[in-house]
This record gives structure tokens, sequence and C-alpha cells, in this order.
């Protein structure tokens, strides 16, 4: 048994969540519950970053006092707790918790060794709450770089080049996949100069922790963010050792935009205080809209102004499209400009189901590439693997069960689908230690399509009406079969998972009951998710089990 830290990044509460976060959640508990069920001591954090300028100015353009504000979002995000079915341990707020600015405070002097003062000028992005070294636009927000001036703290990241080098290049900081490793050791060899840790007051108009003994001074907003890894764990008061260096792995999940600092800056800084390095960086892309990335930075055209969670989004594709299927999946209407951060991850499980949300945020996301999210998809996603696939077989199998012997499950067993019974466990652990959430699944849907075929194969309602000997076998490989599927699908799809269990267990069998309601929008066929790199497990390519069958 492992003892393992499993985190999200922290966003910031500067409007309500959006889909893009909901991703990296899911991601995370899909993981947290795979290591459980493994027999693994887990334990899984997420939270909001409070004290960050945006979150000043989001305030200031609604008329309402900052606090008010981050109050009200963060709500939301813990919200989603319930809707997104995820089993987190600990949520933590870095404005509201106790644990978090005494945490930062120890941090802080704990690297005193590489901290100092200096003047400085640069160009700085709001959005990303981080300084460029040239250009006009940020290259993350494409919104205008803003000239700084003032005399800041700085971290002394240059005294560690070489030490990050090696950690990473020799794997004792994994990062994943392949292509965000690579990127960073390149960003790391090009030479690290020191960076500022610290605004002036004015700056952060009074909002943040204060420089402890240089109160003129407010903690650089990811400073503090990035500790609450160790603050959640109460590092204030030195209880954090049993999950950070007591664990035989600190996973960080994040996405491709935070990756310099949770691969970089944050190993240095805790180097600095003496601790531990993450074991793993686990990184997704990004969900977009049309091309553009789902952010909560994007409020232009909103109905309801900054922070609005519902718009119309396009079935076929695209933002503002008149007579598509808006987020909620109704149809018609639309308009121009329309905010990415309305795809609304509460609104579209009230309106598809978490288990239709959940999986097509691990079906359609490839390991590495953007996708591009569309109602329809989700809708064809889940109504063609989820209602037809997997949800036709149980109702088809305990149907034939209850109609031919009485409910009753038969003893006897065939060996047809144990092989690709056999091989889809290990598939699923290999890919998701892989950080591959489309292979993971595609071996889990490998099966019920594999039970799928057997049941044509085999034809059930002709053995019983020749009165075949054969036909308990078969009905208790199917059974057995639907059984384990349950038990596969159970990281990802927690409550399909229960519902299939709770008709298969037992002796005898409950009536079958529809496990999918089907979601079919008027209009063609959707074309399939488009994505702007190879993805690892192409959905038009053989499932992992079936290559693995094809010797390839």
């Amino acid at each position: 048994m492992s003892r393992i830290l499993l985190t999200t990044t922290i966003p910031y509460v500067n409007a309500r969540p959006h889909l893009g976060f909901a991703l990296e959640l899911v991601q995370a508990d899909v993981l947290a519950r795979h290591h459980r069920l493994l027999g693994d001591e887990v334990r899984f954090q997420t939270g909001t970053d409070d004290n960050s300028l945006k979150n000043v100015r989001a305030a200031e353009a609604e008329g309402i006092a900052v606090r008010d504000l981050v109050d009200r979002n963060a709500a939301e995000f813990a919200r989603l707790a319930g809707p997104l079915s995820l089993s987190y341990d600990d949520f933590i707020r870095t404005s509201a918790d106790p644990r978090h600015r005494p945490g930062v405070e120890r941090f802080w002097r704990a690297c005193s060794a590489d901290l100092y003062r200096r003047h400085y000028e640069g160009l700085y992005c709001v959005g990303c709450e981080q300084f460029y070294p040239s250009g006009e636009q940020c290259p993350e927000h494409d919104a205008p770089l803003q000239r700084v001036s003032e005399e800041n703290w700085f971290f002394r990241l240059s005294r560690y080049r070489d030490e990050l080098y090696g950690l990473i290049d020799g794997g004792r900081i994994r990062v994943e996949p392949a292509e965000r490793r690579n990127e960073i050791l390149a960003f790391i060899a090009a030479g690290l100069s020191d960076f500022s840790v610290s605004r002036s007051q004015a700056r952060a108009r009074g909002w943040g922790i204060p420089v402890p003994g240089d109160p003129g001074q407010v903690i650089y907003v990811w400073w503090d963010a990035l500790g609450n890894y160790l603050t959640a764990l109460d590092y204030a008061k030195g209880e954090h050792g049993h999950w950070w260096s007591g664990a035989d792995r600190r996973i960080h999940v994040l996405g491709k935009g935070v990756l310099r600092f949770h691969a970089v800056y944050w190993p240095a800084m805790l180097l600095s205080a003496g601790e531990l390095p993450p074991t793993d960086i686990l990184v997704h892309d990004y969900l977009t809209v049309d091309g553009r990335k789902i952010s909560k930075s994007t409020l232009s055209g909103v109905p309801g102004g900054a922070g609005a969670s519902a718009g119309v989004l396009d079935a076929s594709g695209g933002p503002g499209a008149s007579g598509g299927l808006d987020v909620f999946g109704r149809s018609g209407g639309g308009f121009a400009g329309t905010d990415l951060s309305a795809v609304d991850p509460i609104g579209l499980v009230e309106a598809y189901g978490v288990d239709a949300v959940r999986w097509w945020l691990l079906r359609e996301v490839p390991r590495v590439g953007d996708v591009d999210f569309t109602a329809r998809r989700l809708i064809a996603r889940h109504d063609g693997e989820l209602a037809d696939g997997l949800g036709n077989l149980v109702n088809r199998v305990v149907s034939m069960v209850h109609r031919y012997r009485d409910g009753i499950v038969p003893e006897e067993r065939e060996t047809a689908l144990d092989e690709v019974r056999g091989q889809a466990r290990g598939v699923m652990i290999e890919a998701l230690e892989a950080f591959d959430f489309r292979a993971a699944t595609a071996a889990v849907y490998a099966v019920a399509e594999e039970a799928n075929r057997y049941v044509n194969r085999t034809e059930p309602w002709r053995l019983a009406r020749e009165g075949s000997p054969r036909l308990d076998a078969v009905l208790g490989t199917l059974v057995a079969t639907c059984r384990e599927l349950a038990d596969l699908l159970a990281p990802f799809l927690p409550d399909a998972s229960a519902r299939i269990a709770g008709q298969c267990r037992g002796e005898r069998l409950a009536d079958p009951v529809p496990l999918f309601p089907h979601h079919r929008p008027r209009g063609p066929a959707p074309a399939r998710a488009e994505q702007r790199m190879t993805p690892s497990v192409p959905s038009s390519h053989p499932s992992p089990i079936t290559a693995r069958r094809a010797g390839r």
C-alpha cells in the first residue's frame, strides 16, 4: 500500500467555475478513486485561490466588496462536489481558511535565505498574475501587457537551475506527458531568472497576505497559492509530514498554462524551504469552444455581466450561432461574443446527468492536444456508448435472466469473455499511470463492446427457444461480465457503477431499469471532436485491448 497526496490547482474566483476546471477535478477524482480501490492511502485536496488581483478587479467591476465576491464565487466552486460526484477530502480557501495565512508566513520565513529586495520594471499580465520579458500582448489571454515599475521582494530561482534540471531529467520529478516534460527541460536549460514574489500594497489594493516584517508589501499571489499544497496539511503547526515528506507520491494535476509555476518555481521554493519536491506533475491541455480556450477571462457579450454562468453554445461547434443547442440542450437562439465561461458544469449535469459529463471529459479529451466542446458531441458520446452500448448490454442481460430464469443467476460460466475482462484491468491501470484517461476508458468500454458481440453471437433467445443447456452458461457469463464492468467503471462513473452493481448483485437480480436515458437532439449527426495534436488513443483506432489481441 502506498500513501498518496493528490491535488488539483486552486482556481481564481473572479468568476464562477467553467467546464475547463471541471475537467481537472474529474481527472483528479478518477485518480483518487482508482488508488483507493487499489488499497492505497489517499488524500485528495482542492480549493480556491482568493488572494488574486483578478478577484479584486472583478469585484470593482461589479461594484461589490472583494470579500463578498470571493465568498460568493468560492461557494460555487465548492458546490461542484455534489453535481460532479467528487470525492475530495479537503477544500481550502486561501482568504478564509485559518490554516493558510500562518502557513504561508512560515513558508516565507523558511525561504528567507533566498529572498531579497530590489527595484523591478517589467511587463505584467493580470490574467496570468505573472511578468513577461517582452511583447505587447499576453500569449495566454491575448490581453495587453501592463508596464509595472516598483520595488519588490525577489526569490533566487537562478540558484536552483541545475538541481531542478537534474530532478526532472532523472525522473525524480515526473512530468507527464513527455511533451510537457521536454518543454519544461528546455525552459530550464535556457536559464532561470530570479522572480518577484511580492507586490506593493497599493497595487494589490490591500488584498492578500502581507509580507512578514514588511507590511507595505503583499505576498505574490502565486507564492501564496502554491503554498496551499502545504498549508492544507497544517504546515503552520509543523504537522504536514504525514502527507508530504511521509507520502510515497505527491501528485499535482494541473493545466498546461501553469506548468512553469508547478515544475520550476514551486519545486525551487520547496528546496529552499528544506522540503521534498512533488513526485508527479500530470498536465492536461485545454477545452475550447470554436478553437478558443474555455476561460473565466473572456467576459464580453454575456447576459448578466461578469461571472454569468449560462449562455448559448452552438451544438455544431461554435459559440453564438443561432438554431443550435445551448449548453443546457435547448434549441434555438444565440448571440455573438458568447462568454466561454458559459459552459457551466452544473448546468450540463442538470441537463444531461453526471455520467454524461464525466464520460465526455474522460473519453473525448486526449492526453495531448486541445479539444473542442459542444453539447452535441457530449450527447453523441453519451447516447452512443453509455445508452446504446453499456446501458443496452446491462438491460438486455438482466431482462433475459428474468425472462428465461425468473431472475435467478445461473452458476455456470463460459470462458469466451475471460480474455477481454482479464486484459481490461491491466490496460486501465497502465493508462491511468500514464495519465491517459482516454485509453483507460477505452479499455473499460472494450469489455462492453465484446460482451454485446457475445450476445449477438450466442443468441440467448434462440438457445431458450431450443431448450439448449448452454443458456445457463451464457447468461452466467454475461452477468459476471456486467458485474466486472461495474467494478471497472467505479473510478470513472461512480454513480453509474453503483446502479449497475445494484442491478446485477445477488443470486436473484432486481427488475431491469433503464440506466442511461437518451439525449438525442434533432438534426444531422455530429462531427467528431477536433484536436490540434494527434491524441494518444484516437477514437478511430482500435481499443487498446483489441490492438493487443491483433498483435499490434
